[in-house]
């Protein structure tokens, strides 16, 4: 399942980087958006689950909707127009950073110990490493794309905390994902409208179209299904190492279907970003303490 949940959201950057071809922005998140919270209805109707209607649990629902769908989705489709969608996923990874930083200020049980910080600082110069020194002289298309990916990064750190608070308010995950998807697609639907005005523009691609209906349909609402499934029999610890997964599936992609490359420092940044998310994690310097001690003895 943990396979499978990486290659689906990696896929996500495939699709976006087929429909942005065609259409913009906002309409490619919004599309996903409603389109998921469609599909992820029709799931709850079959289940016999219902939504909450408690005006705090849906005030939640658009505060985790803004910051786990809304905004990141839009930062990301957004540089996805000038970079590459492996370098989009890539970038993506440094989510564990973010979140072990924020939890430490934000929370009281998740503090930043010294083998965190380490895997902070490594993933913050994998970071470097991508963007590169030439960023420094001059922020160019491709920069501020990355710094875009980059907020959206931070943006679902945020949502990791801020989602805590759904299990104290025994809100069903289904029902949490299901929320927030809802919330989002209202949020954004008059922007889209006013701003896009979809029904100015031109039909889209059978290409195009299919993009939209993967990313919601699959990166999105199975994605959601998948991790799920994952929280409730694995825990949330092991739902970390899809961070390691994503970029992989979104590198193959984008090679084999959209001719992308990559440059040998979005390399050496993602090795460096991975081993700052391993460091994080700690399982893998534990397994090999406890080697180490056992070949010892």
């Amino acid at each position: 399942m943990l396979l499978a949940l990486a290659t689906v959201w990696g896929g996500s950057f495939f699709f976006n980087a087929v429909a942005v071809r065609e259409l913009p922005v906002l309409t490619v998140v919004v599309s996903r958006v409603v389109l998921a919270a469609i599909l992820l209805l029709a799931i709850m109707r079959l289940r016999g689950e219902r939504l909450p209607r408690d005006r705090r649990v849906w005030v939640a629902f658009f505060g985790m909707g803004l910051l786990n769908n809304a905004i990141p989705f839009s930062l990301i489709v957004w540089g996805q127009q000038h970079i590459a969608s492996g370098v989009a996923s890539i970038l993506n990874a440094t989510t564990p950073l973010f979140t072990v930083v924020l939890a430490h200020v934000l929370t009281r049980d998740e503090r930043l110990t010294r083998g965190k910080f380490a895997g902070v600082l490594a993933g913050l110069a994998g970071v470097a490493a991508m963007i590169g020194p030439d960023a420094l002289q001059e922020l160019d298309a491709g920069s501020v794309a990355q710094l875009l990916c980059l907020g959206a990064a931070m943006s679902y750190a945020a949502a990791g905390i801020f989602g805590r608070r759904f299990r104290a308010m025994k809100i069903s995950p289904m029902s949490t994902a299901t929320g927030q998807v809802i919330a989002s697609s209202l949020t954004m639907l008059p922007l889209v409208l006013s701003l896009d005005r979809p029904w100015t523009l031109p039909p889209p691609s059978p290409a195009a179209i299919g993009a939209l209906i993967g990313v919601a349909a699959i990166s999105t609402a199975l994605a959601y299904a998948l991790y799920f499934r994952i929280l409730a029999t694995a825990g949330a610890t092991n739902l970390l190492l899809v961070t390691f997964l994503i970029p992989v599936s979104a590198i193959l992609l984008g090679t084999f279907f959209l001719g992308e490359t990559l440059l040998a420092r979005h390399v050496a940044g993602m090795a460096l970003i991975g081993a700052g998310a391993a460091a994080i994690d700690g399982r893998l310097w534990q397994a090999a303490t406890a080697q180490r001690k056992g070949t010892v003895e």
